[in-house]
């Protein structure tokens, strides 16, 4: 018998927590009693992705939680259709817990499974001034001086199809403010966050670019990622995008037309430790940055640090920590360490626990999930009463 198939390493059971702010964590328990755990959640969404684990259970309960790979393939090829924010979400909580599992069972970081490390610290980035962004040089300037050097904020509010010079302006008045407030040794991101259209977003990376972003981050939505080619012959500002894009074979367009300098795929979105260390090598091979979204929960975040310290282009991870969407609960206050995700001149040094490098107090978890939560983006409108991009 391989020690694959070994006994005692059958997964037993998945069960789901959903826990303020607006998280969905899942553990997974073997039959010799290993623990792993994972982030399962689309921000919004998090009923409908408990009820496709809920589906995907009987595809993992039985089967030995060594075989990562073959239960990703199954999970993603076993049914018809495939694909998109619910089921690659669901897998991703999944397939993080099982590389939690692997690497409890090893005494490794799940990194040390994936080739090894590459990096000693990563680079990581907050964020500044809340969804319609206010304050954001103070802020800027506050996270500076907490250690950080590098920010990002959100470019605009709602935007219409084509909007005002104010519109425009007031983005870039913004952005001036940060670049005066931090200087130019801090790096600032600029979301546009799918608010801005084709005809404004051209208009609108030309007059950010005397300020000098490290990236602007989805000047449209992915639906038109068509539309990159166009901006990137037109700014000189590095584009980002891939949020909204949850597998390999989504990103292979903005790859094969090198339309984009930074990957954002998101490790409880896009499938997984898995699905995403592969994308970070797909974009390597055509010089391509990593940067991988987290505004959410520390155990997505401890996951997307496990792929950041094995892909050489990995160069900045975004983390949740004090974001204006933890109002009920932050990033360590599930951690039993939380010292694992401190931070010295903007760095997270190297996790050395064995899995994912976290101990999740699974009584705070527990007591957490008897409030729950109900989180939904809001609803915006433009002046005209027409729904505008959140």
């Amino acid at each position: 018998m391989s020690s694959e198939s070994a006994p005692g390493r059958e997964v037993t059971s998945l069960e789901l927590f959903k826990v303020p702010p607006r998280w969905l964590f899942l553990k997974v328990t073997t039959a010799d009693g290993l623990e792993g755990w994972g982030e399962p959640v689309v921000e919004g969404r998090a009923e409908s992705v408990a009820a496709a684990v809920g589906e995907l259970e009987e595809y993992v309960v039985g089967h030995s939680s060594s075989r990562i790979e073959d239960l990703w393939q199954k999970l993603y090829r076993g049914g018809f259709y495939r694909g998109g924010p619910v089921l690659m979400s669901a897998i991703a909580g999944i397939d993080q817990a099982l590389w939690d599992i692997k690497g409890k069972r090893l005494d490794v970081p799940v990194y040390e499974l994936l080739g090894g490390p590459v990096r000693d610290k990563m680079k990581v980035y907050c964020w500044v001034g809340g969804d319609r962004p206010e304050g954001v040089a103070d802020a800027a300037r506050e996270k500076v001086e907490a250690g950080y050097q590098a920010v990002k904020m959100n470019a605009t509010a709602e935007m219409g199809w084509i909007d005002t010079p104010d519109a425009l302006h007031g983005a870039v008045r913004r952005a001036a403010a940060v670049r005066e407030a931090v200087g130019d040794a801090v790096g600032i991101g600029i979301d546009f966050h799918g608010r801005v259209r084709r005809g404004m977003a051209k208009q609108l990376v030309r007059k950010l670019e005397p300020y000098d972003p490290m990236f602007v981050e989805e000047p449209v939505l992915a639906e038109n990622n068509d539309v990159l080619p166009l901006l990137q012959q037109q700014t000189s500002i590095p584009i980002a995008t891939g949020e909204r894009m949850f597998s390999r074979w989504d990103f292979k367009d903005v790859f094969e037309d090198r339309s984009v300098d930074i990957i954002q795929p998101d490790l409880s979105h896009a499938g997984g430790i898995s699905e995403v260390k592969k994308i970070a090598g797909m974009a390597e091979a055509y010089d391509v940055a990593l940067a991988p979204h987290c505004p959410l929960g520390p155990i997505s975040f401890a996951a997307a640090l496990q792929v950041d310290f094995t892909a050489l282009n990995a160069v900045l991870q975004e983390t949740s920590l004090n974001i204006h969407y933890n109002e009920e609960a932050d990033l360590l206050d599930y951690l039993a360490n939380p010292e694992v995700f401190d931070f010295t001149d903007g760095f997270v040094e190297r996790p050395t626990g064995a899995g994912l490098g976290i101990e999740i107090d699974e009584d705070t978890v527990r007591a957490q999930a008897e409030k729950g939560h109900d989180w939904k983006n809001p609803i915006w409108r433009t002046d005209d009463g027409s729904i505008a991009e959140w």
